[in-house]
């Protein structure tokens, strides 16, 4: 996936600023995809340059002017384009994995901080994820809502961050364990 498509997703609903891309890319797509603001501005250029979005100036009083974009008839056919292609499988790259495959060659209280760290870190996005589901659920329940919600594509990838924060706070809370356990079994020695 380009970062391209991942705009042009943030835009289906709605004619938004540049700045509102970026807090709605923040707070949609940032479970699969990151990207600074500049990165953003910089799509939405290149996107309306080759036609895929449409920009339009909106002239504010006692603020800068600011421009609207939306997606085009171009743009969602590359986006419908780019859902018919196979989907390239994603690596995981994350330091404290390389940290953990060391393991045995470290000090385990100072890798079990990081750990306790990321298991913090992993909670608390866990939480956030939940909090933004049911905001989007309404009133509705979670099975009400997947049948007949208005816009399930947002609420499918926002589970898939929840799920993926809760599988790294349990890995990071099953790995703590095993130190500890290794630990106390060396001091029994």
């Amino acid at each position: 996936m380009a970062l391209r498509h991942a705009v042009l997703a943030a835009l289906l609903d709605e004619e938004l600023s540049g700045y509102q891309v970026t807090k709605a890319f923040a707070a949609g797509v940032a479970n699969f995809w990151h990207a600074l603001p500049q990165q953003v501005y910089a799509e939405l250029a290149r996107l309306e340059k080759e036609g895929l979005v449409a920009g339009r100036e909106v002239v504010q009083e006692a603020r800068p002017n600011k421009r609207l974009f939306r997606v085009t008839d171009e743009g969602l056919a590359e986006l419908e384009s780019f859902a018919s292609t196979a989907a390239k499988p994603a690596f995981l790259r994350e330091d404290l994995l390389v940290q953990v495959q060391a393991a045995d060659h470290l000090d385990a209280d100072v890798l079990i901080e990081r750990l306790t760290e990321r298991y913090a870190f992993a909670e608390a996005k866990a939480a956030l994820f939940e909090e933004q589901l049911r905001r989007m659920r309404g009133g509705l329940d979670e099975a009400e809502f997947l049948l007949r919600g208005a816009r399930v594509g947002p609420y499918l990838t926002c589970r898939r961050g929840r799920d993926f924060e809760r599988a790294n706070r349990d890995w990071c809370r099953d790995v703590m364990r095993v130190l500890r356990a290794r630990g106390e079994d060396r001091a029994d020695v």
